[in-house]
């Protein structure tokens, strides 16, 4: 087992092991907040949903593809399969590019496409939440560098 810094105590290893947990859940979140539409609402090919996803500045499935991948490493970081600072390093990397490809996608998407989806406010305020649920992995991943002692 790999000597960490600032994990001396038992509550620095448990900083250690919850810094990462929380990222995890948070990538997590990312694709699920993505797959709500397609479990409420119509999804044959040329629906409305593809319209949502894809008329913005970029995809935000690119997005939860990244949260995917984010997710496997960081994993393998808390799981100490791989370097805990490399592995917190790349969640944090991916962690940022997760998010602004999900705010890009936010801010870009035109108002009559998102209201066309539902007439819910889940509908209309969809796009905010996956923007703010992204947030999260960069967040943990920074919380999990800086008790490691890279920030």
């Amino acid at each position: 087992m790999a000597v960490i810094p600032g994990a001396t105590t038992d509550s620095g290893m448990q900083r250690v092991r919850l810094a990462p947990l929380v990222a995890i859940a948070g990538c997590l979140l990312v694709v699920a907040a993505l797959a709500v539409p397609y479990l409420l609402f119509e999804t044959a090919p040329g629906t409305t949903i593809d319209l949502y996803y894809g008329s913005g500045a970029v995809n935000p499935l690119v997005a939860g593809g990244l949260a995917f991948v984010a997710t496997l490493v960081l994993t393998a970081g808390r799981e100490e399969r791989t370097d805990p600072l490399l592995a917190a390093g790349v969640g944090l990397a991916l962690g940022v590019f997760v998010f602004l490809i999900a705010l890009a996608w936010a801010l870009t998407v035109p108002d009559d496409v998102y209201v066309a989806i539902s007439a819910s406010s889940l509908g209309k305020q969809h796009r905010w939440l996956v923007a703010l649920v992204a947030l999260v992995p960069s967040v943990a991943s920074a919380w999990w560098a800086r008790t490691l002692g890279v920030l």
